[in-house]
Order: structure tokens, then sequence, then C-alpha cells
């Protein structure tokens, strides 16, 4: 099957729409992410950002619209995404009675079928959580943020072309949350990883992502990297960005 990028492309979302029941969560969505790009979901609880996500990731199928993730179809070629492809949902969870170290050899086992390629997956995880010796105990032990430490070690010991992230450091404190911060910064530039993070936090955004789309009502209203958007809405942060757009709220149909 044909794994090229079109111009550079990794992700193409067209027009997408997904109804709950009569609930529009989406609203002709569209979005491009560039292949080896860390961008940015961002917008309001409830705008969608979750639901554009768990689309992306083969999780929910969509009411409308198309989305390719290095030109395979997320509907109709949803094994070929997830091959590539890892996803962090914002509750994910682990096995409470099983080590750290237990608990990442498992998930090797599964992705992996080579016993060499899954020990060395589980031996680049551990590098990759910082926890140190930390990694042998229950992970009933661990704290909230050495829990998503784990987490994230699991997404990026695979070595995805895709990482999606659904808010990678909701509720941690600050030093869990920057270590997070500058593991997915440094390990999507090391090794070209293409990175569609959600948070709320505008200074992480600000920090980790090349690109962003904000998102309000189940539809795009501003897009661009950190600097463009705050010079465009004159504004010294993305907070202020934020909130200018959002307060907008009823913004007109472009075009």
């Amino acid at each position: 099957m044909n794994m090229s990028v079109n111009n550079g492309v990794a992700v193409d979302v067209r027009n997408l729409v997904k109804f709950f029941g009569s609930f529009k969560a989406l609203d002709g969505l569209s979005f491009q992410v560039k292949e080896g790009e860390v961008f940015g979901l961002i917008g309001p609880n409830g705008a969608g950002k979750t639901t554009a996500l768990r689309i992306l990731a083969t999780l929910l199928l969509p009411t409308e619209g198309s989305v390719k993730v290095f030109g395979y179809d997320v509907i109709s070629q949803a094994a070929d995404v997830r091959r590539i492809m890892s996803y962090l949902a914002e509750d994910a969870g682990a096995y409470r009675n099983l080590s750290g170290l237990e608990y990442l050899s498992i998930m090797a086992r599964i992705y992996f079928h080579s016993r060499d390629e899954a020990s060395e997956a589980v031996d680049r995880a551990v590098d990759i959580s910082g926890l140190g010796g930390k990694i042998h105990d229950k992970i009933k032990t661990y704290s909230k943020g050495m829990k998503r430490r784990l987490q994230i070690a699991r997404v990026f010991m695979l070595k995805p072309k895709l990482a999606i992230l659904d808010e990678p450091t909701a509720g941690l404190d600050v030093v869990h949350a920057s270590y997070i911060r500058k593991l997915i910064k440094d390990y999507a530039n090391k090794y070209s990883v293409t990175v569609i993070m959600s948070s709320h936090n505008m200074l992480e955004v600000e920090y980790v992502c090349d690109r962003i789309a904000l998102i309000n009502k189940g539809r795009i209203v501003a897009e661009g990297t950190p600097d463009q958007l705050k010079t465009f809405w004159n504004a010294s942060n993305l907070e202020e960005v934020f909130i200018k757009v959002v307060d907008i709220g009823q913004l007109p149909p472009s075009g």
C-alpha cells in the first residue's frame, strides 16, 4: 500500500462532521498537519477536540467528511492507520497491580511480534519515562504524574509516525508537566514524529507546538503559528488570543 505523503502532509482532515444524536460535535472541521510537526488543537470544553482526536485515532467513525493519515483513510484503512499511530487518551489508565516495567513489557509484546524488538522497545520506554528504580514499583503506588510519564513512554516506545496526545499534562504538578512537555518536544524533533495534541494550557501549547488550530463549536476559528496568531489578534500571549477568539463566539462562515 502507498505510504507516501503528499506534499509533506501527514494528516489531512476535510469537512469533518460528527453527530451524537441530534448534537453536532463537529461542524465541517478541516485542517492539515505537516510531517514532523507538533500541531496543537485547542479550544474550550465541549468544542470538539477530543471527538476529533478520537476520529483520527480510528476510535470513532465520522458522520461526514474524510481523514487521511499518511495517505491512509481512517475508515477504510483503519488497521493501517493503527500500525503507524499511537494514541494517549486524557483518562488513560494502567493496570494498578502491575509494576511499571511489567506494564510496558505487556504493551510491547502486543505491538511487536519479535522478542528482540519488544525488549528494545521496553528499554527505550524505561529511558523515556525517567522513572528510574520506580519502574519496578507497582503502578498503584505511582502519583498521577508518574502514571502519565509511564503512558507517554508507552506511546513513544512504539516509534509511531503519528502520536495523538489528548491533554497530556492535565492535572499534573509543575515538575511532571514540565518533564512531559520537554519530552514531547525533544522526541518529536529527534525522531521527526508527527504529533497532534490538545491542551488547555496555553503556555504549554506555545512552548511545545509548531502550529496550532483553535476550535470552537466544532469548527476551526483560528490557525497558525503561535507568533502569527499573537500578531493577528494583537495579543501578548496565546491565552489572550484564546479569550478573544472564543469571546467572538459566532464567527461568520468562512468564504
